[in-house]
């Protein structure tokens, strides 16, 4: 396996700037690739942003900040965007044939040894390993906020190689993440499953209309004492992301309660409401309510 030093972002999004922010930090070269010049060119204005917040969080220091940027390229096109990758990170939408698709078309143009590994929240990597052409190279790689954290999945489908697998746990750390490998393939890594798990209780109480999407953040945080509770982590997430997510499953298992909470979160993506990113979604933004400190009156 070559050292990997030149990685390669399918995807311009909110996941896409991250990643590859914290690459270019740690001194790699990024090419973020999307279709939508539009979107590439927002995202050269959020990435700084993205590296203030780190540096007053702690996350990285003031140099690596300042020279980040400088090691990032965007591009529209695919074959000259692929050709020198040595890894490539990708996070597209949670749709196992456009991802199958997308990789597919990159296998025909990254070196022999580019690893190909995926973000996604949900799929399992075995759903689209022999779509990538390369199998034993691809993996998912999965992170979370790397504002806030730097703890990332490792999750090897049975045909990942162990060098392939050695490379990405290297990689990992030269980013300055930790890397929390599974054994075995699991729907929503380690975090996230816990996390499912969360949303669709808060879901659940919603759409059943047992409380008020503010109460039910409420008996989270007063209880957990966290700073925001779970309708205000979906919105940070993005609600088109948490209601395709939920769709997949409604579709996949075809229970009724998956399904009525997908109706629940699909009214405010036909609205327009998607979270943060949009400005509104069950709150509204930048100053939700649950930053009053109204909010948690009375709650001890």
């Amino acid at each position: 396996m070559a050292k990997i030093q030149k990685v390669l972002i399918l995807g311009a999004g909110t996941m896409g700037q991250q990643i590859g922010y914290q690459c270019a930090a740690c001194g790699l070269d990024v090419t973020l690739f999307d279709m939508s010049e539009e979107a590439l060119k927002k995202a050269l204005v959020t990435m700084p942003k993205i590296g203030k917040t780190m540096v007053a969080g702690g996350r990285i220091s003031k140099e690596a900040a300042e020279g980040a940027m400088e090691r990032v390229r965007i591009c529209t096109d695919a074959r000259e965007a692929g050709k020198n990758a040595d890894l490539i990170s990708e996070s597209i939408p949670e749709d196992p044939k456009l991802k199958s698709k997308v990789f597919a078309s990159f296998n025909g143009i990254c070196p022999d040894h580019t690893i190909f590994t995926t973000n996604t929240s949900t799929l399992l990597p075995s759903m689209i390993a022999a779509q990538t052409g390369r199998p034993d190279r691809f993996a998912a790689l999965h992170f979370h906020d790397v504002r806030v954290t730097n703890v990332v999945d490792i999750m090897p489908h049975p045909g990942t190689s162990k060098e392939t697998l050695e490379a990405i746990r290297e990689f990992v750390v030269r980013i300055d993440q930790y890397p929390i490998e599974l054994k075995k393939e699991q729907p929503g890594y380690v975090f996230n499953t816990m996390l499912s798990q969360l949303f669709a209780s808060a879901m659940t109480l919603a759409s059943r209309e047992v409380a008020s999407i503010e109460d039910i953040d409420r008996a989270w945080m007063g209880i957990m004492q966290t700073p925001v509770g779970p309708f205000g982590i979906m919105d940070s997430i993005g609600l088109e992301t948490v209601w395709k997510v939920t769709d997949y499953w409604a579709n996949t298992t075809k229970d009724p309660q998956s399904r009525q909470n997908g109706d629940f979160v699909k009214r405010f993506v036909d609205a327009g409401n998607l979270g943060v990113k949009s400005g509104k979604g069950f709150y509204s933004y930048p100053n939700p309510a649950f930053f009053s400190p109204d909010f948690m009156k009375g709650i001890k």
